[in-house]
């Protein structure tokens, strides 16, 4: 792995997920304190709101209203004015906890969920994507997904990635005008066909387990690796070009490029997953380190 310098961003979290930069800030969630935070790239912390049924993915509509995954009630929530309110209840359409999205400049949400009960060691199955539209209805786009987590859209509009965390790849799509999804095919392969059934049996096949991530302009996906304690720069087709480590102890669960060049990678560092080992502590970091290519696309 690349030794890299990393910096300290922001300590004291419970389990960090979403990311993202915008405005001169990083906007970030937290699972266990139920937060949703801006932190200065300095480290001063913002907490805006809290969702109390766990925040993860955000993403910003085109009026430029923060939208806001609910985990655990199967909602995406509207942040405007000051004001939560829902925008959209997708329960119909989950198998496991509501989990990360992707916006595009439509102000269409893509969302996946866990497809099962992952904390509670539930036999896994495959869950959906999910598109709401402006107008708040909910449509899947896309079945048969394993974990499908963290996405990222091309910057021109035509093609959608999705991380099959528990899959060992990626799943590409073209993205239509109308916000269809067609021509599925594999845009990275990082291990063997996944066959297991428990959440044991499915954890010992993942090589590496796309978490959060984010697009360069060179095409390459930065992916939180949440089995390899490292986040990994892969290429299409998978080969994995650089790899940047965690702090010692940590895994990293997510991660945004960011900053004023856009060539800062933030990475969202924890012990572990699991929720009865995060909820009670405060062990979840922020890091960030520099890189040669800059962020592209969305989010």
């Amino acid at each position: 792995m690349a030794e890299r310098e990393l910096r300290t961003v922001l300590t004291g979290g419970g389990f960090f997920e979403g990311p993202r930069w915008r405005d001169g800030t990083w906007w970030v969630s937290d699972f266990y304190r139920h937060t949703v935070s801006r932190v200065t790239p300095d480290g001063r912390e913002t907490v805006l709101f809290e969702v109390e049924n766990q925040p993860s993915g955000l993403g910003w509509l085109a009026d430029g209203s923060l939208v806001v995954v609910s985990m655990k009630d199967h909602r995406l929530l509207r942040f405007a004015d000051g004001e939560l309110s829902t925008y959209a209840d997708l329960g119909e359409h989950c198998g496991g906890h509501l989990n990360d999205l992707v916006v595009d400049a439509q102000g269409r949400v893509f969302v996946g969920d866990f497809g099962f009960d992952l904390m509670g060691g539930g036999d896994a199955h495959a869950a959906t994507l999910k598109r709401v539209d402006p107008d708040g209805s909910v449509t899947v786009v896309a079945d048969g997904l394993q974990f499908p987590n963290g996405a990222v859209i091309t910057p021109d509009g035509g093609t959608l990635v999705v991380g099959e965390t528990l899959g060992n790849r990626y799943t590409a799509f073209d993205l239509g005008p109308d916000g269809s999804l067609s021509n599925r095919h594999e845009w990275a392969i990082l291990g063997p066909e996944v066959t297991g059934r428990t959440t044991e049996e499915v954890l010992g096949q993942v090589v590496v387990a796309p978490d959060g991530c984010a697009l360069d302009a060179e095409g390459h996906i930065w992916s939180a690796d949440a089995v390899g304690g490292r986040v990994a720069r892969i290429a299409p087709g998978g080969s994995i070009v650089e790899s940047v480590a965690a702090p010692d102890g940590m895994g990293v669960f997510a991660c945004m490029l960011g900053g004023e060049d856009g060539r800062t990678l933030l990475m969202c560092c924890a012990p572990d997953f699991y929720e009865h080992n995060r909820a009670p502590v405060r062990e979840a970091v922020l890091v960030s380190t520099e890189v040669g290519v800059a962020h592209a696309g969305r989010p």
